[in-house]
This record gives structure tokens, C-alpha cells and sequence, in this order.
């Protein structure tokens, strides 16, 4: 009997006091988000990544400029994401959660500007056990609120640290696309500017620790730190660079894991490997020679 009230003592102390539950968070109804967007939002999130950098560059001058303005199609990743996991009752320690992974597949080149309706639901979660954190997976669906049509599917892997132990399944989680262990076919650099993450941040994440110097030091960095989703776009605008000819149709999805952060400033460096109507990725901050983004996959228009 002491035994028992010791091991239910043991799991009070591991478990949070608003651990999540497995099937009603599987169950959620995740309101859907409508999310209006400008021509000037589309030409913002693509200063957010570099594009017009070289004033004299017109192929970049294309997604910044009004003229036939073209869309970097990563932009499916900021649009109608409500943020259901921090504004909803979800159990989850919202605080501890950070960007694991990121995918996303276009279903038709994006509109300069557009009304677009996201459908959010939560597609798997894994209990990696106590002290260990849980993952969480969902699926977001981005439709033209007029036509109805599908313009995007994109999944957001969250790796919730402070949630684990939660009596949910302990299986491992999917593998990741593995990059060849060779010598890259390109590698691309794309500078990043100290004000690279106040630019992108207006593309929807004000979350303080991309802009407050004292949050970045409670979360332990020495200054803010860029936007993972911002660097996952860099690593686009270079696949488009040098895959697609900066066709926005060309590129057709995106995955990648999160590995490391970047300091604005800082140069990203995307290796690419190519291969049939497809590409293998991973960036690395060129100045430190750490990898930022692994595991990275391009899909390639024809697919």
C-alpha cells in the first residue's frame, strides 16, 4: 500500500497539473481561421527573406515590387495559422513548445493577395515519456475562402517540452528525409540583416523572443533570434534561385527539421543536392559552420 500511494505521489510530481489528454486533444474542433492577406503583406514576408537585396537583380524585383508581383511559395506555411495551440484550452505548456518540424505541398501557385480560409486539426500525437516532452502533429488546410478551392496543405510538427509523461503512445516518431553524406551540387549564401527578424515578424509571429533583447536572455540567447519559418523560407528563396529560376511554379512543397537558431545578421548557407523532380537541403549559418535546418526535402514542379 505504501508502495502505491508512493508510485501515485511519483506521477503527480512528473505529470503537469494540465497535462494533456490524448483523446480529447485527437478530438479537438480547431475553429477555422480566416486570414485576409494584400499585395503589401506578399512583397513584406519577402523582404522578411531577402528577396531585393541587389536593386539591379529584376528576377528578385518580382516578388517585391506590385508589377505582375509573384508569391515565394513558402508564404503557404504564415497563412490562416491561428495559433489554436496557444489561444485554445489544449493541457499544453504553451511556454515550453518549440518548432520541430515544417512541410509543406502547394496545390496551385498562391494568389498575390487573396481572402483564405485555414482548417486546423491535429493529426498524431507521441508521449516520448516523462522529462522528455511530446510531439505534436497537425495538419493545416489553406482554401480561397470565395472559390473554396485548395490552394495549400501544410503540417507543423511541434515538440512540446514540458508535456511529457502523459500516458499517451510511446512510439518513435516518423524518420526524417535523410540528406546524401557527398559533397553538395550547390551551395547558395543569402545574408541575412540585424533587422532581418523585426522585418518578418510582421508577417504574423510577434512572439517577443524575435524582438526583446531581455526575453532572448530568459530564454537563454545572447540576442533575439530569427524565426525558424523565417529560415525555412531563405532556404526556399534559395531553391528558387537556383532550381526554379524563380518561378514560383517550380516549387511545389517543402520539408525540413529545425536543428539550431540563427542571430540576425548571421549569412545562411542552403546546400542542395539535386535529384529527379525533387531536391535534398539543409542550411547551415556559414559564419559558425552549425547546421540550422536538416533533413530538408524540395519538391519540384512534375513530381
Amino acid at each position: 500500500e505504501n508502495k502505491a500511494q508512493e508510485n501515485k505521489a511519483q506521477e503527480k510530481r512528473t505529470v503537469p497539473e494540465m497535462a494533456i489528454d490524448y483523446d480529447r486533444l485527437m478530438a479537438l474542433e480547431i475553429p477555422p481561421f480566416e486570414h485576409r492577406y494584400t499585395e503589401r503583406d506578399t512583397m513584406l514576408y519577402a523582404l522578411g527573406l531577402g528577396f531585393g537585396q541587389d536593386p539591379l537583380n529584376e528576377a528578385e524585383l518580382a516578388f517585391v515590387y506590385e508589377k505582375d508581383l509573384k508569391v515565394p511559395p513558402t508564404m503557404a506555411c504564415v497563412l490562416a495559422n491561428n495559433a489554436w495551440m496557444r489561444t485554445m484550452d489544449t493541457g499544453i505548456d504553451y511556454v515550453k513548445v518549440v518548432h520541430g518540424e515544417q512541410t509543406f505541398r502547394l496545390h496551385r501557385p498562391l494568389p498575390a493577395a487573396a481572402r483564405v480560409v485555414g482548417h486546423s486539426r491535429v493529426l498524431d500525437i507521441i508521449d516520448k515519456g516523462a522529462g522528455k516532452g511530446a510531439i505534436v502533429y497537425t495538419e493545416r488546410t489553406v482554401k480561397d475562402a470565395d472559390s473554396g478551392e485548395t490552394l495549400a496543405t501544410v503540417v507543423h510538427t511541434a515538440f512540446c517540452r514540458g508535456d511529457g509523461g502523459f500516458g499517451g503512445p510511446e512510439r518513435p516518431s516518423a524518420p526524417s528525409h535523410p540528406v546524401p553524406q557527398r559533397a553538395p551540387d550547390i551551395v547558395v549564401d543569402i545574408a541575412t540583416r540585424p533587422e532581418t527578424a523585426l522585418i518578418y515578424r510582421l508577417s504574423g509571429d510577434y512572439n517577443p523572443l524575435h524582438a526583446e533583447p531581455a526575453m532572448a536572455a530568459k530564454a537563454g540567447y545572447k540576442q533575439p533570434i530569427l524565426h525558424g519559418l523565417a529560415t525555412f523560407g531563405i532556404a526556399g528563396h534559395a531553391i528558387l534561385k537556383t532550381l526554379c529560376d524563380y518561378d514560383p511554379a517550380g516549387l511545389a512543397g517543402m520539408s525540413g527539421r529545425f536543428s539550431s537558431p540563427v542571430f540576425p545578421g548571421e549569412t545562411i548557407r542552403t546546400e542542395i543536392w539535386r535529384e529527379d523532380n525533387a531536391a535534398s537541403f539543409q542550411v547551415k549559418v556559414a559564419e559558425r559552420n552549425v547546421i540550422a535546418l536538416s533533413n530538408g526535402r524540395a519538391e519540384l514542379a512534375g513530381a
